[in-house]
């Protein structure tokens, strides 16, 4: 949507432009700071600016108001800094995905944009060049939710190629929404871990005094370097305040929060490590390495699909998707049920050849088949249960097991078998 005709008129007569810090009057009130880009969901008659306090606000221009011009945008060069390897430190691979973890701001206009270099992350984090030496690539730039299984392998190969080249940890800024299937997929992938492969995201934009991707970052890198903890674990922010980030089990982590900066939780299990911003870093339990080295298993099976039980869910409806899989996960109600209708039509998918698997919708707490009818039923139609692992998680691990295995008892063994800490026969009280 472009400007109405009397925000252009105002605009033009105070040769306003983008980047210029201006001094908007409108219906009484006056605001000041930088004049952003006018989007498609701006109203025509609403201008943007960036405030001091880095948030932007919309003002709506009434008769009678009035733009001023306050300071021209300054036309500024990014200076060229070349980062020097300090033979001192040791190397972290940065590789870059989307999300705004990894992006910095250009004060002259408040956009921000994703940063492309060593160079670049070092302007936006100066701090993580005296942690670490850094290699960073930008693999892709996308929204998580446009994160696929092709997406995964990639960022896959591309630790695993980090690490052979010698790199002793690989931090991964990764847009927050599909996070945990991400740091699901790559715990399968990459077998034989012997260094953190530590996937950060953050809940605000850098442009925003509340942003976590500094602090995350920064904890991120101190964490690899200081534990040097063999695994594949997502860290975020542990509080509202800027005091802790938690690192959790890239098997065990959900988001939960759609907002919040410490949205991420570890589900059925507790953060395996606390980092905290005055420089301590506790770890609360290290994994164990096993011998053999790192082998790359990155063959996926991408027809598998994820189904939610819900009262009046019609069989039916739901048959056929599911014949046309090569795999299904039911989040089943409590202990892992559904309805006695769609237990027969589970009965006749697993029939066909197509491996069914229970998991529960509660996330905390273990599927449990042997305790009601329903749930005897559901063993008898050949239906697998899970124990606690975590329904996002099952549907990766099921699309990484079926590409490794066309034998449906094998795809059954992985799939039962903990492989990567993704599930557990006991669990502690805050598990």
């Amino acid at each position: 949507m472009s400007y109405s005709k009397m925000a252009i008129v105002l605009l033009q007569a105070a040769k306003a432009e983008e980047g210029d810090l201006i001094e908007v009057t409108s219906d009484g009130r006056t605001y000041q700071g930088i004049l952003m880009p006018h989007h498609e969901f701006s109203g025509e008659d609403v201008i943007v600016i960036k405030q001091k306090s880095g948030y932007n606000i919309g003002v709506r221009l009434k008769m009678g108001a009035t733009i001023k011009v306050l300071a021209k945008k300054e036309e500024k060069v990014k200076p060229s800094r070349h980062f020097v390897m300090d033979p001192a430190l040791r190397t972290v691979s940065v590789l870059g995905t989307g999300g705004t973890i990894a992006s910095f701001v250009d004060y002259r206009t408040g956009a921000v944009h994703p940063a492309l270099s060593a160079d670049d992350l070092i302007s936006a984090v100066p701090e993580i060049s005296e942690i670490c030496n850094v290699k960073a690539k930008v693999l892709f730039s996308i929204f998580s939710e446009n994160m696929d299984p092709e997406a995964w392998r990639a960022i896959a190969r591309a630790v695993f190629n980090e690490l052979k080249d010698g790199s002793d940890a690989v931090i991964i800024p990764h847009g927050t929404d599909t996070l945990a299937y991400t740091s699901a997929a790559l715990s399968f992938m990459l077998e034989g871990l012997d260094r953190p492969v530590v996937l950060v995201g953050a809940q605000r934009s850098s442009d925003r005094p509340s942003s976590d991707s500094y602090t995350n970052l920064i904890s991120a890198a101190r964490f690899c370097i200081e534990t040097a903890m063999p695994g594949v674990y997502v860290l975020m922010h542990g509080s509202i305040s800027d005091t802790t980030a938690f690192v959790h089990k890239g098997t065990r982590v959900r988001k939960m929060h759609s907002s919040r900066r410490d949205a991420f939780k570890s589900i059925n299990d507790s953060p395996v490590a606390t980092v905290f911003f005055d420089g301590k870093i506790e770890v609360r339990h290290a994994p164990s390495v096993k011998g053999g080295g790192l082998v790359l298993k990155d063959s996926i099976e991408r027809s598998v699909v994820l189904l939610q039980f819900y009262p009046g869910m019609d069989p039916a409806a739901f048959k056929q998707l599911m014949l046309s899989h090569k795999g299904v996960v039911i989040a089943g109600s409590g202990l892992g049920h559904v309805s006695s209708a769609m237990v027969n039509v589970l009965g006749e998918v697993v029939s066909k050849g197509v491996p069914v698997f229970m998991t529960t919708q509660c996330l905390g707490g273990s599927v449990n088949l042997n305790v009601y009818a329903t749930g005897r039923d559901l063993i008898n139609a050949g239906v697998v249960p899970l124990g606690d692992m975590l329904p996002e998680t099952a549907t990766v691990k099921l699309m990484w097991a079926l590409g490794q295995t066309s034998s449906p008892e094998a795809v059954r063994e992985l799939m039962t078998t903990d492989l990567r800490g993704e599930m557990s026969q006991r669990r502690g009280i805050d598990g």
